[in-house]
């Protein structure tokens, strides 16, 4: 299903929409902080230049049909503070990965949990997604929490999997299947 236009979503605290370029800025803020991209596969920005192509690559991603990638805001703030989102999707399996980061002044106030949530649910009741996968390198602890309390299981580990800053990382594997998502919803 390709969608025509980029979809809202909305939980309690949270607005997640569109990233557009007027929100370069408040990217760079966190993606240039060395703790938020210790784990992210990419090196710390330097230039707002670098927060502008990862918002074209938010743009391509949805034009394309191959993932979706929503900016995290509070409600009645507008300031973009993390994104989340879904990249790699394979329709013809109906899976896909997902992947989020929030800048640090929010972490540990269930932000990341309540927009993640709100993404894969997304994922599963308007995508029709039977699959969605979380790849989380082993250091990252809190990121493994994180997808379990959601109910993500850890499948395996995936040996020098990703070529990223300069070295080979492992990953874990991570899924949350549909008929998991839908025994959750209905408990």
């Amino acid at each position: 299903m390709k969608l025509s236009t980029f979809p809202v979503l909305e939980t309690d605290r949270l607005i997640l929409r569109q990233v557009n370029t007027d929100d370069a800025e408040s990217v760079l803020k966190y993606l240039s902080d060395k703790e938020v991209m210790e784990y992210y596969g990419l090196e710390p920005f330097d230039s707002i230049n670098e927060a502008l192509d990862e918002i074209s690559w938010y743009k391509s991603i949805f034009e394309k049909n191959t993932g979706i990638r929503w900016g995290i805001t509070i409600k009645n703030q507008n300031e973009v503070i993390g994104s989340c989102g879904f990249l790699n999707r394979v329709p013809k399996h109906d899976r896909s990965e997902i992947g989020f980061e929030l800048s640090k002044d929010y972490w540990g106030q269930g932000i990341a949990s309540e927009g993640l949530k709100a993404v894969y649910q997304y994922g599963f009741e308007q995508l029709n997604l039977q699959r969605i996968e979380a790849l989380i390198e082993p250091p990252n602890l809190s990121s493994q929490r994180l997808v379990e309390k959601q109910g993500f299981v850890r499948e395996g580990l995936l040996r020098n999997y990703e070529f990223t800053c300069g070295k080979f990382d492992d990953l874990y594997m991570y899924s949350l299947l549909r008929k998991e998502f839908d025994l959750k919803v209905n408990t």
